[in-house]
């Protein structure tokens, strides 16, 4: 293997040990795994992160990002409206979810595995001020590529968007019914749309 930075030994691990979160869980997420998964030595590893639990935090980035760019990527394709901007972008969401439903579920698992472990203790408020921010952003695209402001604040409304995509995840996790998820996701585009309105947003 070429030589590499720390950080980018890190980075690799990351990407690694989302892999192995996706394909056999955060319980199989060991060290060995993870360094066997990125073809590195286990000296390694803690070369270039201070633990696995720490690795753990540059997962859920690495899987916030990929939600993001899912959702940006459906709200920027040209739409009818705002309700069908709004759709496309959770559509695109959900689209994301059952490509690689196992990372999903894997998020979910290590939400609980933080809360159980005092040395991520605080990994579940870090995780979900994430996906909190990630809303927000999307959002705030929204206003600006559909000319609309959204009637309450966006950070409001950003916690709401999340509490709808967990849902929708986690139903989808459990019954695979895409039928019954679409049919969420036109549900829950409807009830956003309703505090969209015409107009610049205000600072």
């Amino acid at each position: 293997m070429a030589r590499m930075s720390a950080s980018e030994r890190r980075a690799a691990l990351a990407r690694a040990a989302l892999v192995v979160v996706d394909r056999d869980g955060v319980h199989a997420a060991t060290t060995r795994a993870i360094v066997a998964e990125a073809q590195m030595p286990l000296g390694s590893f803690h070369y270039a992160v201070p633990s696995r639990d720490e690795l753990l935090r540059d997962v859920v980035e690495l899987v916030v990002e990929g939600e993001g760019d899912a959702a940006l990527a459906g709200l920027l394709v040209d739409a009818a409206g705002p309700r069908d901007a709004i759709r496309r972008a959770l559509a695109a969401y959900l689209d994301h979810v059952r490509q690689a439903p196992g990372r999903e579920q894997a998020m979910f698992e290590l939400t609980q595995y933080a809360l159980r472990s005092p040395e991520l203790s605080d990994l579940p408020a870090e995780q979900y001020a994430r996906y909190h921010a990630l809303a927000a952003q999307v959002l705030s695209a929204a206003e600006a590529h559909l000319g609309i402001r959204w009637t309450i604040p966006v950070a409001e409304l950003a916690r709401l968007v999340v509490t709808v995509t967990d849902g929708v995840t986690l139903a989808w996790l459990a019954d695979r019914d895409d039928a019954a998820a679409e049919r969420t996701i036109d549900l829950a585009a409807d009830a956003l749309t309703a505090f969209a309105a015409s107009g610049t947003p205000t600072a």
